[in-house]
C-alpha cells in the first residue's frame, strides 16, 4: 500500500484518522503504533518474515538503549552489537545475492544464494535505529523508557517506507505529548495533496519518456532524444521523491508532528556540493552526523578529509543499492566534490551563471549513471549523449525526438518551472481560502482520476 493509491486515501486514512482524532490524547500513541504496524503488515503481507524482522528491530533498539543507560561501562559493546545487528540485516537482504553472484564468477564451486526480497523501508528504519543507539551512547538523548513511544518513533507510517530519516531527538517532545491543531491539520492536508499532485500528475507522466527510451534501446535513439530522456528521468526522480516527502510531512502535521524538510530546490544549486546539501537533506545530515564527523570530518588535514569524503560517498552509493553503477555513481560524486572543494568551488559560487551551467550539464549526467544498471549500456547511452565519441547524432528514425517532444513538452516544461522557487512563492501569496481550496480540490480530483485509471507507479525510492 502506497500513499498514492486509492486504498490508502479512501480506506486507510479515513479509518485511521477516524480513530486517531476521537480518542483521548493519552491514547494517540497506541492508535498510531497500531495503525503504523497495520500499514507495514499490509505492505509485507506476502513476506511475514519482513514484518517479524521489523518488530525484532524495534525490540532490539529499545532494549539496547535501556541497557546502555543501566550499564554505562558496557555501552560501547552494546552499541557495537546494535550497529552490527542492523548492518547485518541490511547487508543480508540488500547485498548478499549480489556479493555471492560476483564471488561465483571467480569461484564457480560456490553455491548460489537465492535472491532475497528487500524488506520495504529497511534502509530507512535501519538508519533511524542506528542514530537512536548512537545518540543514547553519546548521552545526547535519554533512552526511551516506554516501548509504545519508541515503537511509534521507529514505525510512524508517514515516514517509515521512504523517509524523511528522522532522529529520535527531532520527535521526542511530540512523542511525550502533542496537540492537534486545526490549522496545522488543514496545512497538512494541503501539503499532502500538493505532494500527491507532484507525484501523480508530474513525476509519473514525465517518467514515461525514460521508460519509452529504455524500451526502444539506447543504441537506436538520436542525441536530442537521449538528452530529453535523461532530463525526463531527472525530473521524475526529483518530483517522485519530493512529492513523497511532502506527503509524509503533510501526514506528520495531521498527526501533530513536525517532520524535517527533505528538499530545498536542489536543481537551483551552483555546485554538486550545494546540490547534496539540498537533495535528500535528512540522508545527507545522517551521513554527516554519524559517519563523516566521527571519522574526523575536515579537522585533521587535507588527506584525512579526502579519505573521509571518499568513505561517505562510497557508503552513499552502496546504501542506494547493490550494483557497480551505484559504486561508480558514488565515486564520481566524490571526485566532483573534492574538485569543487579544493579548486573550482569558489568560482562556481562567485559566478552564478557559470555554476548553473555547470550543474545543468552534471545533474542529468550523474543521474544517468545512477539510473542505468548495466555498465555496457551506460557506455552506449553516453555515446548517444556525446556522438563525437562515435555513433552519430541521428538514429535510424532521424526525427524521433520531435514525436516525443510533442507528447512530453508540457511535462518537461512543468518540471523546469516547478524546479524554481517563484511558482511556490506565487502560490504562497494566495491568501483567499476559497481559491486555495479550489486549487487543491482540482489537484486532488485529477490525481484520484489518474490513480483510478491505473496511471500510477510505485515510488522510485521504495526500491532503495
Amino acid at each position: 500500500m502506497v500513499f498514492s493509491s486509492l486504498e490508502f486515501i479512501f480506506l486507510f486514512l479515513p479509518c485511521f484518522f477516524g480513530c486517531y482524532y476521537f480518542v483521548p490524547g493519552r491514547m494517540r500513541n497506541i492508535i498510531l503504533l497500531l495503525g503504523s504496524l497495520c500499514f507495514y503488515w499490509i505492505g509485507t503481507i506476502g513476506h511475514p518474515e519482513h514484518f517479524i524482522l521489523f518488530l525484532v528491530s524495534i525490540l532490539v533498539d529499545f532494549v539496547l538503549g535501556r541497557l546502555m543507560e543501566q550499564f554505562p561501562r558496557q555501552k560501547r559493546i552494546l552499541l557495537a552489537a546494535g550497529v552490527l545487528f542492523h548492518l547485518g540485516c541490511l547487508v543480508t537482504f540488500k547485498y548478499a545475492g549480489f556479493l555471492t553472484g560476483e564471488l561465483r564468477r571467480f569461484f564457480p564451486e560456490l553455491k548460489s544464494v537465492c535472491e532475497l526480497i528487500l524488506p520495504i523501508g529497511i534502509s530507512f528504519y535501519t538508519f533511524q535505529g542506528i542514530s537512536y543507539l548512537v545518540d543514547v551512547y553519546r548521552e545526547t538523548v535519554p533512552a526511551e523508557k516506554k516501548l509504545v513511544r519508541f515503537g511509534v518513533y521507529l514505525s510512524m507510517f508517514e515516514q517509515l517506507i521512504a523517509g524523511p530519516i528522522v532522529t529520535y531527538d527531532q520527535v521526542r517532545t511530540g512523542l511525550a505529548g502533542r496537540k492537534i491543531r486545526k490549522q496545522e491539520v488543514l496545512r497538512g492536508i494541503g501539503t499532502f495533496i500538493f505532494g500527491m499532485g507532484l507525484k501523480v500528475l508530474l513525476a509519473n507522466p514525465v517518467g514515461k519518456l525514460w521508460t519509452d527510451v529504455q524500451g526502444i534501446g539506447f543504441e537506436s535513439i538520436s542525441t536530442p532524444l537521449a538528452w530529453m530522456a535523461i532530463f525526463a528521468f531527472s525530473f521524475q526522480i526529483y518530483f517522485d521523491f519530493f512529492g513523497y516527502s511532502l506527503m509524509a510531512i503533510g501526514l506528520g502535521k495531521m498527526l501533530g508532528f513536525e517532520l524535517p524538510k527533505n528538499f530545498d530546490f536542489p536543481y537551483l544549486s551552483r555546485s554538486m556540493t550545494e546540490f547534496w546539501r539540498r537533495w535528500h537533506m535528512t540522508l545527507g545530515a545522517w551521513f554527516r552526523e554519524y559517519v563523516y564527523i566521527p571519522l574526523g570530518g575536515n579537522r585533521e588535514g587535507t588527506v584525512t578529509t579526502i579519505r573521509n569524503l571518499l568513505i561517505v560517498w562510497l557508503c552513499t552509493g552502496i546504501w542506494h543499492g547493490a550494483g557497480y553503477h551505484f559504486i561508480l555513481w558514488g565515486v564520481i560524486l566524490f571526485l566532483l566534490i573534492v574538485v569543487e572543494k579544493y579548486f573550482i568551488g569558489r568560482y562556481l559560487n562567485r559566478i552564478p551563471v557559470l555554476g548553473h551551467l555547470y550543474m545543468f550539464l552534471l545533474i542529468p549526467l550523474t543521474w544517468a549513471i545512477f539510473a542505468i544498471e548495466d555498465i555496457g549500456q551506460l557506455g552506449v547511452f553516453f555515446s548517444r549523449l556525446f556522438p563525437f565519441f562515435g555513433g552519430g547524432v541521428w538514429s535510424i528514425f532521424r526525427y524521433d525526438y520531435l514525436k516525443y517532444l510533442k507528447l512530453y513538452a508540457p511535462f518537461l516544461t512543468a518540471g523546469v518551472l516547478l524546479s524554481m522557487r517563484w511558482p511556490f512563492r506565487l502560490c504562497g501569496r494566495i491568501k483567499n481560502r476559497v481559491v486555495v481550496g479550489l486549487l487543491l480540490a482540482v489537484i486532488f480530483l485529477a490525481s484520484v482520476y489518474c490513480m483510478y485509471r491505473g496511471m500510477d507507479d510505485p515510488f522510485l525510492y521504495f526500491r532503495f
